[in-house]
């Protein structure tokens, strides 16, 4: 993932989050999570996505929040669970 995409991923992660509380909350959590627990988390929610036959670009949002630089750059945006 280049920088621009991994941009553009934290730009999209961020606006959905403030169009709905509920994924905000989620995303805040998720993102403040230590780097090897997100990792873990996230990769059972993607094996979930799997096999509900999620659409690729919404896989693809799940491993972007798997990268430790864009975690922080939307934990940055957003602001800590609370």
């Amino acid at each position: 993932m280049s920088a621009t995409t991994a941009d553009e991923y934290v730009r999209a992660i961020v606006e959905v989050a403030a169009r709905d509380a509920s994924i905000g909350r989620v995303v805040r959590e998720i993102c403040a999570l230590d780097e090897a627990v997100r990792d873990s988390a996230l990769e059972l929610v993607s094996a979930h996505l799997r096999t509900r036959g999620a659409a690729a670009d919404v896989l693809e949002c799940v491993r972007a929040l798997r990268r430790q630089d864009v975690a922080r750059a939307i934990a940055a945006r957003l602001g800590p669970p609370g």
